[in-house]
């Protein structure tokens, strides 16, 4: 996938400022909340997949997240992790332009894919959606579809010509991807919704991955798993972040030790207050070693 792709036709100019200019008070209190200070920023081959410059995102009036800059480096895990409520599930949903799909939810700041703002003027929404693949925390294929066509769902949307031979190519290749030729390859005609929780997970992963996206966004993909499923979505994570890179958001801290090269702690200070990320480093820092009391306070259940 080219660069060409992100920003192949006009679309709208999303509103990218507040209704109002917030009001300033004439001696502001400082923020309750101080990130830590940044870590060393990880090293990465090429230009960062995937990065955030100052991201805010509101519902409305009401700000969702704020000024949140964060890097993914390419052909890593990054686990999102805080309490439920402080909108992790809607800072990934900004990285692929849903966000923006709900009723007057906005976002102010920038997301960068391969250095192009995907909120630009020129840039394609569509095509955005097709290089940041997205799994949601319920397996959701088309369940009267059958388990081919699911994968060829995407291709078929885009208007991607295959032959018959490109299509049963792609079939194999995404669902070997994604761990499941060996246990439907003989059943490809049947319908998904015949397939178990967790083998309908890896087949939403398959279809993502069948439109060979630059960046893989999880929100909670195993939340509705049993233990062994949500073990082959992992082992699934690790196996395929040589070719995609992977933002995954979890509540399980076990899970983001396990599979995650970063993990950025997101957390709010009083209910229906802004999200703010409060420190981002390597896992194994972030776990072991964390430079923030609140950060400690939460990888060690104090609270959350």
């Amino acid at each position: 996938m080219t660069d060409d792709a992100v920003t192949v036709e006009d679309a709208p100019e999303r509103p990218r400022t507040t209704d109002a200019a917030p009001t300033t008070p004439a001696n502001p209190a400082p923020p309750r909340i101080e990130a830590a200070a940044p870590r060393s920023a990880p090293v990465a081959t090429g230009p960062m997949p995937m990065y955030t410059r100052d991201l805010s995102a509101f519902f409305g009036s009401h700000k969702a997240v704020e000024n949140i800059t964060l890097d993914f480096p390419r052909n890593t895990v990054t686990a999102l992790i805080g309490p439920s409520g402080c909108g992790k599930s809607t800072y990934i949903r900004c990285l692929n332009r849903m966000h923006e799909m709900v009723p007057r939810a906005r976002c102010t700041g920038s997301v960068y894919l391969r250095d192009i703002d995907i909120y630009a003027r020129e840039a394609d929404p569509v095509a955005v959606r097709r290089a940041v693949g997205m799994v949601f925390q319920r397996p959701n294929p088309f369940p009267t579809k059958s388990i081919a066509d699911n994968i060829l769902a995407g291709p078929k949307f885009t208007r991607t010509k295959l032959n018959k031979s490109e299509r049963t190519d792609l079939v194999e290749r995404t669902l070997r991807g994604a761990g499941l030729w060996d246990e439907v390859k003989n059943r490809l005609d049947a319908q998904a919704g015949g397939l178990s929780g967790g083998q309908q997970q890896r087949l939403c992963i398959a279809r993502a991955l069948a439109e060979e996206p630059d960046v893989l966004l999880m929100d909670e993909p195993c939340s509705a798993l049993d233990p062994q499923s949500t073990l082959r979505i992992e082992d699934l994570i690790r196996s395929i972040k040589d070719r995609v890179t992977i933002v995954i958001v979890t509540h399980n801290m076990q899970q983001a030790a396990r599979v995650s090269d970063f993990t950025a702690f997101i957390t709010i200070e009083n209910e229906g207050e802004p999200g703010r990320l409060i420190e981002t480093g390597p896992t194994a820092e972030i776990f072991g070693n964390p430079q923030h009391a609140r950060t400690e306070a939460y990888v060690s259940g104090r609270f959350g």
